[in-house]
């Protein structure tokens, strides 16, 4: 669907106090969520206008999207 939430505490609802926790004690990790949100935002913000970019920057933004959730999840299995 486009234009879909998937800002970290919407897609990991169950880890939300670790999620907040480590946002306020471990700098890194609150850089990367709050990069990883942005990411997101761009990309819901694009999909409800029609995608005003073309299909490869597109695909580049989902794709740093997903590394970075992939990392992030990492880092909350760890704890």
């Amino acid at each position: 669907m486009l234009g879909e939430n998937h800002s970290l505490l919407h897609e990991f609802p169950e880890y939300q106090d670790i999620i907040v926790k480590l946002c306020q004690d471990d700098d890194a990790f609150a850089k990367d969520t709050k990069h990883y949100n942005a990411l997101d935002k761009e990309i819901r913000e694009l999909e409800l206008r029609g995608a005003p970019i073309d299909d490869e920057a597109m695909h580049q933004l989902k794709h740093d999207r997903a590394v970075l959730k992939d990392a992030l999840f990492h880092r909350l299995n760890t704890q």
